[in-house]
């Protein structure tokens, strides 16, 4: 059973993924120099969220996270878009983190080196939780000493020139500042992993508590990771930049510690994907024990207890992704389908009553608002393409009833 410093591990290892590597150049492109500003809405946002989702976790103390909550607080139709929204997503984050990973480990082999690594880390969790903890313990560490000396070599290389920061630049308009903080929320994206494993965590207690420092900690590193790349490239730099975090490294301290950044990159998105293809299998095993996937993926493995069959079904996809994704794409898409599902957890956390140490009511306001902000200030591409693989799942469910419905009739009638 997870502790509450498991736990935090868990939400760190989810977030601090390949966004922070990959997701300032495009947000800067949208907010400029008031690129930090959208990233503290995306935080409050995730903030919001993830205040929800562990008061909500706390109450209902089993795998699954909203589809669990949706489903308990507003009805099955809405547990069962949460858990639509989270698994297309959230698969499609995992297609994202490996051909990242992939990229910075050996450019022109991508798909190859993804596939392996989807192959290799799906193998992990088969085997058990806690060999899956004691990978991202070392995953996470490493990024964090990389990226912690990228932050360093900034401020004292002398490139960082703080009249970089000054807000009085350009404003790029609300549109463009929500649509910033819309694509930093990518890089926030697994701050509530934890929520996902309330059935394997010792006490319910500690989700509140693990759900927040990982989201603190989380924030701050990328504050400084972020304000270090305006205040050493500059706004325009850096929005032209392909892997910004290497750009900032190569301007700060020269070729040795570009590959300090693309070892950490790569670590950081194998970290990633392990509590990716974790929280998105628990899901799924969620799903099926209720019904709305194949039963059979609900299945648990007698000696290593975990839902051996959701984790290789969950891997499948996600290689066949890898072989035919495109990145753009699916990191608005996925982006979409997690602010869909956190909408309906802020939704959830609105009927949670008095007694049930429910937050205070402008968090799951400015949650499920904040969350229909930036899904409507995403790329329209990712926003249309997203609302239809929502809609299709809707149109499955409803399905599904219908023929129940028809069913029930039929063994009922004379």
């Amino acid at each position: 059973m997870l502790g509450a410093g498991d736990a935090t591990l868990i939400g760190a290892g989810a977030m601090i993924g390949a966004g922070v590597f990959a997701v300032f150049a495009p947000a800067a492109h949208r907010a400029g120099v008031w690129l930090p500003v959208a990233m503290l809405i995306a935080a409050v946002v995730a903030y919001c969220n993830a205040t929800s989702s562990a008061r909500l976790a706390a109450r209902h103390a089993e795998s699954g996270g909203t589809y669990v909550y949706g489903r308990e607080r507003l009805g099955e139709v809405w547990g069962y878009l949460a858990g639509w929204s989270f698994v297309v997503g959230k698969v499609a984050s995992c297609a994202v983190m490996a051909l990242t990973f992939a990229a910075y480990v050996l450019p022109g082999y991508e798909r190859a080196v993804a596939v392996s690594a989807v192959v290799v880390l799906t193998a992990v969790n088969y085997v058990g939780l806690r060999r899956s903890l004691a990978v991202t313990r070392v995953l996470l560490a490493g990024v964090l000493l990389a990226l912690g000396a990228v932050v360093v070599a900034a401020w004292t290389g002398g490139g960082a020139d703080p009249a970089r920061l000054d807000l009085g630049a350009d404003w790029p308009g609300f549109f463009g500042l929500f649509g910033a903080a819309g694509m930093v929320f990518f890089a926030f994206a697994g701050y509530a992993r934890v929520s996902t494993l309330a059935g394997e965590v010792r006490d319910a207690r500690v989700i509140p508590r693990a759900v927040t420092a990982s989201l603190v900690g989380v924030l701050l590193v990328y504050l400084a990771v972020g304000v270090s790349a305006l205040a050493v490239l500059g706004p325009r730099n850096l929005a032209r930049s392909v892997a910004p975090v290497e750009d900032l490294a190569l301007a700060s301290a020269g070729p040795w510690l570009v590959w300090v950044v693309a070892v950490g990159a790569a670590m950081a998105c194998l970290g990633a994907l392990l509590s990716l293809v974790l929280g998105v299998s628990r899901t799924v095993l969620a799903m099926s024990a209720d019904g709305h996937l194949p039963r059979a993926l609900a299945s648990i493995h007698p000696r290593f207890g975990v839902p051996h069959r959701a984790e290789l079904a969950v891997g499948a996809v996600v290689v066949v992704l890898v072989l035919s994704v495109d990145l753009r794409g699916a990191i608005g898409f996925s982006a979409f389908g997690v602010l869909v599902y956190y909408a309906i957890a802020n939704a959830s956390a609105l009927r949670l009553g008095p007694e049930e140490n429910r937050p205070p009511l402008l968090v799951p306001i400015v949650g499920l608002v904040g969350c229909v902000v930036l899904a409507l200030s995403l790329p329209t591409g990712s926003v249309l393409v997203g609302a239809a693989v929502l809609a299709v799942g809707a149109g499955v469910w409803l399905g599904r009833h219908w023929w129940s419905g028809r069913a029930s009739a039929g063994l009922s009638g004379p």
